[in-house]
């Protein structure tokens, strides 16, 4: 009898905590939108997301914040005259979402499954469904892979010419690249730096002709063909870099105080592929204002503007993805 009572209470006591973890997965698991992505797009849609009483749930990444987590000081985002170093800026806004009671999981999402409803999002930990999802990943700066190149990220080193050309004035800079965005960057910091050097592997520029035009006859930028650095010299700051001459393998000294990398941006749609709509180079297709082609699923950000990738600029868009969604969901 005392074995019969024991048995049926513990089936029952594990039948209530059963209950009890479905209960708090659910709870957990089902959300109205759910913002994929960190930086200051997905931080600002939580924060409008948040001030509607939407509860956003953002999967913020192992390595959360963005791009202005590798910046130093931020200068040209309104509202900090002084400037701001960007992992702080990052730190405010997470802090302004999570005020208005937006949640966070720091992991990275592995997969998501958007072919009905409701939406499904993966990640390394558990599963989240959602009515609405904004993508707001980013895209990342393609590096040259050097360790003396991680070491002075931020530090002299830069995938960003708008973002960091100010501080370089009147120095000297190195660009790496040939295409249309090295001579975007390397014509833009000419207004600062005392010579722009442009260190490219072949002997001709893969830029647009007009690109090339207006590079190649500007008088403060030199041009090292066939080249390659090998080493970013300096320790707290870039004093320097080693070029090696593809051709001869020779090696030489060149004096710059700044290396800018313009070798391209990878956007971070991998998860998204065969999901919803993206172009040649694998960014998100916007259509209008901040809707995709899947119903319910919006955009923001770098993931989507291969032109713009300013901080400012993502912000804004965050905000228009957020009020998309709001009356997505509303409608519903």
């Amino acid at each position: 009898m005392i074995d019969h009572i024991e048995k049926t209470f513990s089936g029952r006591r594990l039948a209530e905590v059963a209950a009890d973890a479905k209960e708090h997965r659910d709870t957990m698991s089902d959300r109205e939108i759910i913002i994929l992505g960190s930086g200051p797009a997905g931080l600002t849609a939580a924060i409008y997301l948040g001030r509607a009483e939407l509860k956003p749930l953002i999967i913020a990444g192992r390595q959360a914040g963005g791009q202005l987590m590798l910046t130093s000081e931020v200068e040209n985002y309104p509202g900090f005259p002084e400037g701001i170093m960007g992992p702080e800026l990052m730190d405010r806004m997470r802090q302004q979402a999570e005020r208005f009671g937006a949640e966070f999981i720091d992991e990275d999402a592995i997969s998501v499954d958007f072919a009905g409803t409701p939406l499904r999002v993966k990640t390394e930990g558990d599963e989240y469904d959602a009515r609405a999802v904004i993508i707001a990943t980013g895209a990342s700066a393609r590096w040259l892979g050097l360790p003396s190149e991680a070491r002075l990220m931020g530090r002299g080193v830069s995938a960003c010419a708008v973002c960091d050309g100010f501080f370089f004035r009147n120095k000297d800079v190195a660009v790496v690249g040939g295409g249309d965005t090295a001579m975007e960057e390397a014509l833009f910091l000419t207004r600062y730096a005392k010579g722009v050097t442009v260190v490219h592997r072949r002997h001709e520029l893969r830029a647009s002709k007009i690109m090339q035009d207006r590079a190649l006859a500007h008088p403060k930028i030199n041009f090292k063909w066939n080249s390659a650095i090998k080493e970013i010299r300096g320790t707290d700051a870039v004093e320097g870099v080693v070029l090696e001459n593809l051709h001869t393998n020779q090696e030489a000294d060149l004096a710059v105080q700044g290396v800018f990398v313009a070798i391209g941006y990878t956007p971070n749609t991998e998860i998204f592929r065969g999901q919803v709509e993206m172009n040649e180079k694998g960014y998100i297709i916007r259509r209008e204002h901040s809707r995709t082609n899947v119903p319910g699923i919006f955009v923001a950000g770098d993931v989507e503007d291969f032109r713009y990738r300013q901080a400012v600029t993502a912000a804004g868009d965050g905000c228009r993805a957020a009020l998309d969604a709001e009356a997505y969901i509303e409608g519903l």
